[in-house]
């Protein structure tokens, strides 16, 4: 068998390549552009018949989602030995579950959609990034088969960056607490997190902080940063409490419209860490935002899954 033949989205080009150079492996050529009227034309110019497909694009937004949904089928159409989709970031994930009556879980929606996928003649499988929650991988319907890539090297090596041998590992909320004291145990530091009581009027007030902070670094981690509104509020919690410096480290960077400038201009953050895992991330990195590789990660992963 040949080896592996690596194709991306559009939006997650950068990716791709670094996977394919990374690893050795022969990157896939594709021929794109727009119709008039909206519609989007593919062309699979390198043959996929009888090639381990390695296929990288995640969901940030509803036009990629399509795209990787239309380029799979359209890959195993094209006789592909086994497909593997790369999804380091999977969207909709704050409507993993139903909360009131008629929502719609968007999560479970789209990986039934993509389980929808026709299955390569050697199976199909799916490599999913940090999922914001555990089950998510399980919404994967049909005979695909699921693994979550956990991101813990990339981001206890930043957390070390950071805050050297003496700090405390952070969270926004209760809610990551456990996960940021597996973190914390594994580095040797203290772990904190932030109280918080929620009013009548849907207002979330912070009204304390688990740990002593008084005169050491923080370094707050959660999964994504999306807006800042939550971070901004942990970290001020953390300077009022007596933190002398805050770093603040995701994986996932989706930083929407001026969100990256407001957490900027807050001037409490020394930096921000994250991956590649999002586009956007990789458009807005500068030498506030310093923005971490998954290449390496990735490829191990695809290479003891083969």
């Amino acid at each position: 068998m040949h080896e592996p033949l690596v194709f991306s989205t559009q939006a997650y080009d950068y990716l791709g390549k670094a996977i394919a150079t990374g690893a050795g492996w022969e990157l896939g050529a594709l021929r794109r552009r727009t119709f008039p009227d909206g519609e989007r034309y593919m062309q699979i110019e390198s043959d996929p018949a009888d090639r381990d497909i390695v296929l990288v694009g995640g969901t940030p937004d509803d036009a990629s989602t399509l795209e990787l949904y239309d380029l799979a089928c359209g890959l195993v159409m094209g006789g592909a030995y086994r497909l593997r989709m790369v999804i380091p970031y999977f969207g909709y994930s704050t409507m993993e579950r139903s909360i009131k009556p008629g929502e719609v879980v968007k999560a479970k929606t789209r990986a039934r959609l993509l389980s929808s996928i026709p299955m390569a003649g050697s199976g199909t499988q799916v490599f999913l990034l940090d999922l914001h929650v555990d089950a998510i991988a399980h919404y994967f319907e049909g005979g695909i088969r699921t693994i979550h890539v956990y991101g813990k090297s990339l981001v206890t090596a930043a957390a070390r960056r950071f805050g050297g041998d003496n700090f405390v590992l952070a969270c926004t909320d209760a809610g990551r607490a456990k996960w940021v004291e597996s973190l914390s145990n594994d580095l040797g530091v203290a772990a904190a997190f932030v109280y918080k009581r929620r009013e009548e009027s849907g207002q979330t007030d912070i009204t304390g902080v688990s740990a002593q902070v008084t005169g050491k670094r923080v370094v707050i981690y959660d999964d994504m940063i999306r807006t800042g509104g939550s971070l901004i509020g942990a970290a001020q919690a953390y300077r009022d409490a007596g933190a002398i410096a805050i770093d603040a480290i995701a994986t996932h960077g989706l930083l929407p419209g001026d969100s990256l400038q407001k957490i900027r201009d807050t001037g409490l953050f020394g930096s921000l860490w994250v991956t590649d895992s999002h586009p956007r991330a990789v458009a807005l990195a500068d030498d506030f935002l310093y923005v971490a590789s998954t290449a390496d990660l990735l490829i191990a992963h695809l290479k003891s899954n083969r």
